[in-house]
């Protein structure tokens, strides 16, 4: 069976940096599910409107349907995607593959600090309170892990790494 991790999380909690790095060291194709967001997403979120549960549904089936299209083809992949609720990661689930989810989770400062300290994001820090209010984190029959970030990328890296059992 094909593995498919989702690196999930609060904007602002290292995501997209993770996960490319994840999946540089795991050898598995990559993605960032804010490219499958549609232009009236991200205009809200610009705008610093939080998004609804109808705005995200057809992001997570696109998120969905790309991991399946690698599925298809017997590639693992490595998806930055918030996934903060249950309901959210249930409709990744229905992706063919093992889905794995890797929840990153540092403190509410430094991903504050983070958001502050970043340029050209659609994800305004304003919306960082809604993030951490909609976030479910994962649940012990839920496969996955969580972690807290280290100091740095590698570091946490590393940490996912050995969580899973890679390492």
């Amino acid at each position: 069976m094909v593995e498919h991790l989702v690196v999930m999380g609060v904007s602002g909690s290292g995501k997209t940096t993770v996960g490319r790095l994840l999946a540089g060291h795991l050898d598995r194709v990559f993605a960032d599910a804010d490219d499958f967001h549609t232009a009236t997403n991200v205009a809200k979120m610009h705008a610093g409107q939080a998004l609804t549960d109808a705005d995200r549904s057809p992001w997570l089936q696109a998120v969905a349907a790309w991991i399946g299209e690698y599925d298809a083809e017997g590639t693992p992949t490595v998806v930055a995607c918030s996934a903060l609720k249950r309901s959210y990661r249930d409709v990744l689930r229905t992706a063919p593959g093992r889905i794995r989810f890797v929840h990153l989770a540092p403190s509410p400062a430094d991903i504050a600090a983070r958001m502050r300290a970043r340029t050209g994001h659609f994800m305004p820090p304003e919306l960082l309170a809604s993030q951490l209010a909609d976030l479910q984190p994962l649940t012990a029959d839920e496969d996955g892990v969580t972690v807290e970030t280290a100091d740095g990328p590698e570091e946490t890296v590393r940490m996912v790494l050995g969580a899973l059992g890679e390492g």
